[in-house]
C-alpha cells in the first residue's frame, strides 16, 4: 500500500483499478475458454475507457477547482489520486499488451491470425494495396495541422493515424487521418489464407505515404483520445426547458468535452506528441503507449469465425423456467397466494413480462406504476406498458434520463411512452431515481390490492441474461402502501421521508442500515452471536464503513461479497479482523444486492437496488425490500453461502487491500455455474 493511504481505508479510484485488474486476470486465465478470454480483454479496455471518462474526468475537474480538497478516507488530494491512478494504469496497460500477445499466439493455433504487413506474402500485400487504393483511399479525409486552419476535433475513442510530414525547405507538419469511418470494416480478410485478418487502421498506417504523396513520412503512429464525460444535468437546468431538451444538450456537450488521455501504438517523433498535446491541452504524463490495438471491439467478429468450435466458448446456458411460477396459471393469482422471486440469469424473466401483460389486460387492474433506469433496445417491458396505456389503464412511468450513457435510448422510450398515453415523469432535481420498483393497483370485489415488485437490476431483458440479479413480487399490503407513497412522492417531485417496510433512499435507507448494524453491535457486546452478510457491487459510504469497523471491533462476524470498488480493507488487527471480503468476477456480471442482519430467528434479509456508495445511499432514490417469506429467506441464504464457498472465481481481500485467489481444497466451487446447474435441476411447473 502507498504510504499516504490510511488503513483500514482503500482509495476508491485505486480500488476500481484493482477490480479491472481482476477482469484482466480472467483474460489471462487459461482455464477460461479462448474466445471468452478475448471477451474479458475487450471488457477490460472498455471498462478502462469509461473509468477515464468518468472518474479521471472528475479528478481532473477537482484538481482545477478544489485542489486542496482531500478524499475523506485516504486523505489524498485529487492531484495525488490522479498521479497514483496514472501510475497504476501504465502498469495495467503493459500487462494488457502482454496478455494480447499471448491470446494472439493462441489464436494462431486455431488458424486465426491478426497480421502485420511484415507477416504477409507478396500476393497478400499486393491484394491489400489494391484494396486500399479502391476501397479505403477514396473515403479517407486526411488533415494537416497548420496555422491556416483550426485544429481538427478528434472524437472520443475514435482511432486516428498521426504522421510527421517533411518537405524540402519546409517546416515539418503533422497530419491526421480518421480511421473510425463507419464505412470501413474494422477487419479486412485475406482471400488467400483462411482466418487471416488485418486491422483497417494498420492498413491505413502502412500506406500513409499514398495519402500524403508530396511529403516524406518521417514518423507515424495510431492514436486514440479519451474525453471527459463528467458533466451534470444540473449545470444545464432551466425551468423553461423541457427536460428531454436538457438531456439532449448534455449528450451533445459530452461529445466535445476536454481530452483526458491520449493512447498511441508506436513511439513517435516528439514533434508529433508536442503538437498534439499543445493543441489538445494535454500533459505528456497523460500519454500512454500500447503495443496492442487501441480497442478490441473487433474480437466479436473473430469469435463469429470460431463459433463452430464449442470448446473455445463457455458451455451454452439458457435461463430456465422458474419453479415458483406455473405459466399456465394467472401470475397475479400466484403472487396473491404467496411471495415469489426470480433469480437472473439462472431463471427466465418471462414470468415478470407475463405479469405486466396480464396486468395490462386485467379489467380489475386500475394502474401500473414503474421506475425505468436502463431498458433494452427492443424492450418487451416497455411495449407492455404501452399496451396497458392503450387499454385505458393509468400508467405512470418514471424514466430516468440521466442514466449515464443510456440517455439517448431513454429519451426515445420516453417519447414512445408519452405518445401512447402514459404519464411520464423524468425524476427529481438533484436525485437520480435508480430504484427498480413497480406497483400494480387492482380493485377486486371492492377491495384494493397492491402487487409490488422490487428488484436489484434493471427492467432489461438483455441484461437479465448477463447479470446476476434478484426480483421479488409480493401482495403484502403494507409493502404496497409504502410503494404507493414512493410513487406519490416522485410525482410531486419529492422524496419519501418515512417508510415502514421498504428502505427508501435518500432519507430512510442509510439511517436504517446503520441502526441494524448497531443492533448487531449491541448483541455482540452482550456476548451473543452477531452477524452481518452483505453482497453488492461497491462499498464507498464512509458512514457505513465506519460502522462496519465498529461492528468488527465489537466482535460481529461480517461476510461481504463486493464485486468492484471496496474502500474498506479486511482482516486488519484491531480494526477489521472479523470482516472477510470477497470479490467474484466470472462469466456473468455480479449485480445483485443482498443485506443480511442477525442470526436465526431474528435474521433480517433485504434485496435492494442500492450499493453502499454515498451516491446511492443519500444522493439517489433507491429501494430495498424486506424478505418476509421463510421460503425466500432460506433460498437467498443458500445463494449467499454458495457465493462465500466459491473458490474458483472468487478472490479474497488481504489486509493490504490487495486480492488473492483462494486455494482449492477439495471440491472446486464456481458459484455462478453451481447456481445455473441448480436452475437446470429444479422441478419446473410448466
Amino acid at each position: 500500500m502507498r504510504k499516504n493511504v490510511s488503513l483500514p481505508y482503500v482509495n476508491r479510484e485505486l480500488s476500481w483499478l484493482k477490480f479491472n485488474e481482476r477482469v484482466l486476470e480472467e483474460a489471462e486465465d487459461k482455464s477460461v475458454p479462448l474466445c471468452e478470454r478475448l471477451t474479458f480483454l475487450s471488457i477490460f479496455q472498455s471498462n478502462l475507457d469509461e473509468f477515464i471518462r468518468v472518474r479521471v474526468g472528475s479528478l481532473a475537474d477537482q484538481m482545477a477547482l478544489q485542489p486542496t480538497l482531500k478524499d475523506n478516507k485516504t486523505n489524498m488530494t485529487a492531484e495525488e489520486q490522479l498521479k497514483a491512478v496514472l501510475d497504476d494504469m501504465k502498469k495495467l496497460l503493459q500487462r494488457k499488451d502482454y496478455t494480447y500477445t499471448l491470446l494472439r499466439n493462441e489464436l494462431k493455433a486455431e488458424n486465426i491470425s491478426i497480421v502485420d504487413f511484415n507477416m504477409l506474402s507478396k500476393k497478400e500485400s499486393d491484394y491489400l494495396e489494391r484494396y486500399f487504393d479502391s476501397e479505403i483511399a477514396p473515403l479517407i479525409s486526411p488533415m494537416l495541422i497548420s496555422k491556416n486552419a483550426p485544429f481538427p476535433f478528434l472524437k472520443n475513442n475514435d482511432i486516428y493515424v498521426a504522421v510527421l510530414l517533411g518537405k524540402k525547405n519546409k517546416k515539418d507538419k503533422v497530419g491526421i487521418i480518421p480511421c473510425s469511418n463507419n464505412v470501413f470494416p474494422r477487419l479486412i480478410k485475406s482471400p488467400f489464407r483462411e482466418g487471416t485478418y488485418m486491422l483497417t487502421e494498420e492498413l491505413i498506417l502502412h500506406f500513409v505515404e499514398k495519402v500524403y504523396p508530396h511529403y516524406i513520412v518521417k514518423s507515424k503512429t495510431l492514436l486514440k483520445i479519451t474525453r471527459s464525460a463528467d458533466i451534470d444535468a444540473a449545470d444545464l437546468y432551466d425551468d423553461d426547458l423541457d427536460y428531454r431538451d436538457i438531456m439532449s444538450e448534455l449528450i451533445s456537450r459530452r461529445k466535445k468535452l476536454s481530452p483526458l488521455t491520449m493512447s498511441m501504438t508506436r513511439n513517435v517523433d516528439e514533434k508529433v506528441v508536442d503538437t498534439l498535446c499543445e493543441n489538445l491541452g494535454l500533459q505528456k504524463k497523460r500519454v500512454f503507449y500500447s503495443a496492442s490495438p487501441l480497442d478490441f471491439k473487433y474480437v466479436f467478429q473473430i469469435q463469429d469465425a470460431l463459433r463452430k468450435k464449442e470448446e473455445l466458448f463457455f458451455q451454452k446456458r439458457v435461463p430456465q423456467p422458474s419453479a415458483m411460477f406455473d405459466m399456465k396459471k394467472s401470475i397475479i393469482e400466484q403472487i396473491l397466494e404467496k411471495d415469489r422471486m426470480l433469480s437472473f440469469p439462472f431463471e427466465s424473466i418471462r414470468p415478470y413480462i407475463e405479469f405486466l401483460r396480464e396486468a395490462a389486460n386485467d379489467p380489475e387492474v386500475l394502474s401500473i406504476k414503474i421506475t425505468l433506469y436502463r431498458v433494452a433496445k427492443n424492450s418487451k417491458i416497455v411495449e407492455t406498458l404501452v399496451e396497458a396505456a392503450e387499454n385505458g389503464k393509468e400508467v405512470t412511468v418514471l424514466v430516468e434520463l440521466r442514466a449515464r450513457f443510456d440517455e439517448e435510448n431513454n429519451i426515445e422510450w420516453s417519447r414512445r411512452l408519452e405518445y401512447a398515453g402514459c404519464n411520464v415523469i423524468y425524476g427529481l432535481p438533484g436525485y437520480k431515481v435508480h430504484s427498480k420498483l413497480c406497483l400494480v393497483t387492482r380493485k377486486h370485489h371492492d377491495e384494493i390490492q397492491y402487487l409490488t415488485q422490487v428488484g436489484t437490476g434493471n427492467y432489461n431483458e438483455k441484461t437479465a441474461e448477463l447479470y446476476t440479479d434478484l426480483m421479488v413480487m409480493t401482495a403484502n399490503p403494507q409493502i404496497g402502501e409504502n410503494a404507493r407513497q414512493v410513487f406519490q412522492a416522485l410525482v410531486m417531485g419529492e422524496v419519501v421521508e418515512q417508510s415502514e417496510k421498504l428502505l427508501v433512499a435518500p432519507k430512510c435507507l442509510q439511517n436504517r442500515v446503520l441502526e441494524m448494524i448497531d443492533e448487531e453491535i449491541a448483541h455482540a457486546r452482550q456476548n451473543e452471536k452477531a452477524y452481518i452478510g452483505l453482497k453488492m457491487n461497491s462499498l464507498t459510504d464512509k458512514k457505513i464503513i465506519d460502522k462496519l469497523i465498529e461492528a468488527s471491533q465489537a466482535g460481529v462476524k461480517i461476510d461481504m461479497v463486493v464485486r468492484g470498488i471496496c474502500c474498506l480493507a479486511a482482516g486488519i488487527p484491531g480494526y477489521t479482523e472479523n470482516i472477510e471480503i470477497r470479490s467474484i468476477v466470472g462469466r456473468y456480471l455480479e449485480h445483485s444486492r443482498i443485506y443480511i442482519f442477525g442470526i436465526e430467528e431474528r435474521r433480517k434479509i433485504y434485496i435492494a437496488s442500492a450499493d453502499f456508495m454515498t451516491r446511492n445511499t443519500v444522493k439517489r432514490v433507491e429501494v430495498a425490500i424486506p424478505i418476509e417469506s421463510e421460503e425466500l429467506k432460506i433460498r437467498i441464504e443458500e445463494m449467499f453461502i454458495t457465493m462465500l464457498s466459491d473458490n474458483k472465481k472468487a478472490r479474497k481481500m488481504k489486509p493490504n487491500g490487495l486480492y488473492e485467489k483462494l486455494p482449492i481444497d477439495g471440491t472446486e466451487v464456481n458459484a455462478q455455474e453451481l447456481l445455473f446447474e441448480q436452475s437446470y435441476l429444479q422441478p419446473h411447473l410448466q
